[in-house]
Order: C-alpha cells, then structure tokens, then sequence
C-alpha cells in the first residue's frame, strides 16, 4: 500500500498517510487515459462555428437572366456559391461533439493518472490549506491581513511550487480562493470535480488530507 507525507502550510513533516492501492497503485495505462483525455476534450467542445449557406446570406433570389438566348453561363441567384458573396458550401454547421464514456472507464483512466504522478513524486498532501493562519509582512514591516495573494506565493516559496499546480480542496476557504485566483499557472479544485486533463496538464497535484479521502470514495468501485 502507498504512503505519503503528510506536510503542513511550513512545509514540515506532520505524519504520513496510507493510500489506496485500487487508487494510487495502479499501473499506467497510456491507451486508456489517451481516450479519457479525448473524450474530456471533445464534450468541452462548443460546437458553435456555422458558415452560411445560400439559404442564409441575404440578397435576391429572383434569376438574373434567363436560362437560354443570352450566350452567358446559366444562373440562378446572386446567392449562389459561385458568386462572390453567396452562400458557403460544405462549410461547418453547429453539431455537438459530445460522447458518452463508460464511467469505469474514466475512473480508471484518472487512477491509472494519479498512480503515475505519484510514482513521479509530484503528488503532495497537506493537512489542511489555511492561509489565515500564515503571516506575512509587509516591506514596511506590517503584518498583511485579509486575503493576500503573497500568502499564497509565501506558502509556494515555503514548498518550492514552480510550474503549474492544481490544488484540490473539499470545500476551500475564501482566503484560499482570493489569495490563488491571480496567481498565473494555479488552479483551485474539489476531489469531487477533479478530472484527468487537469491530472495531466498540471505539473504537481496538492491534495489536502480531506480531499485525499473524498477521492479515494469517489475512485473506489
């Protein structure tokens, strides 16, 4: 079964945590998490891009000249495709690119995932993510109250963060939103909503100690 260290916001050492091994020590399944990530991809798609078709662009629709007699090539309108300024033929038209997965399939694919980052060591837990009890000072040697973006930069600094960082909190307290919201490279998550493209475009995972647990209910099947 897995461990890891359990760390507080100083980045010291506070215990260690038993993983699940139907969770975290799973192999990697490249294939597998290829189609997660596709799928994931595909239902993010709008699918909204439209051309007009001759039906669409605006101008008369009456023939410009008859069919026979003139010496000129047949027409019918000035929205025909072959004008400059018809309608567009086989263009692209509003669809929905969305399709269904197999749930076991997706849970798989973000166990295979996890199980990876953590073989790479850039899986992390802290016991919890309060910033209110951080201080920080100002350069005029004042203590900064409220929701600072240096507290959260101060804890990065502490842990040596660089890159991009997904944080997956339960419920994550306001300071916590405020203070990471502006910083470049950060997201904020629950274990509930946690998917596998952030898994993969993310460069550590943070997990507090409580969302650890949600996760592995959550994975666990």
């Amino acid at each position: 079964m897995p461990t890891v260290e359990i760390k507080n916001l100083k980045n010291e050492s506070v215990g260690e945590l038993e993983l699940k091994d139907e969770v975290f020590g799973q192999p990697l399944n490249e294939g597998l998490i290829y189609d997660a990530v596709r799928n994931y991809l595909a239902n993010q798609r709008q699918g909204t891009v439209k051309t007009k078709t001759r039906g669409d662009v605006r101008g008369s629709g009456k023939k410009l000249w008859k069919q026979k007699g003139t010496g000129r090539a047949r027409v019918a309108s000035l929205r025909s495709p072959l004008w400059k300024g018809g309608g567009n033929v086989h263009g692209p038209q509003p669809r929905d690119w969305s399709y269904e997965m197999p749930k076991k399939m997706k849970r798989g694919a973000l166990r295979s995932a996890l199980s990876e980052r953590l073989r790479e060591g850039n899986l992390f837990v802290v016991e919890e993510f309060n910033l209110d009890a951080i201080e920080v000072r100002s350069k005029s040697g004042d203590v900064l109250d409220g929701h600072k973006t240096k507290k959260f930069l101060s804890v990065a600094g502490t842990f040596g963060w660089a890159g991009k960082t997904l944080i997956v909190e339960n419920e994550p307290e306001a300071s916590l939103v405020r203070s990471s919201r502006n910083v470049e490279g950060v997201k904020l998550t629950s274990g509930a909503l946690l998917n596998i493209y952030d898994v993969l475009n993310h460069d550590r995972i943070v997990f507090t100690k409580a969302a650890i647990s949600t996760l592995e209910e959550r994975l666990v099947s």
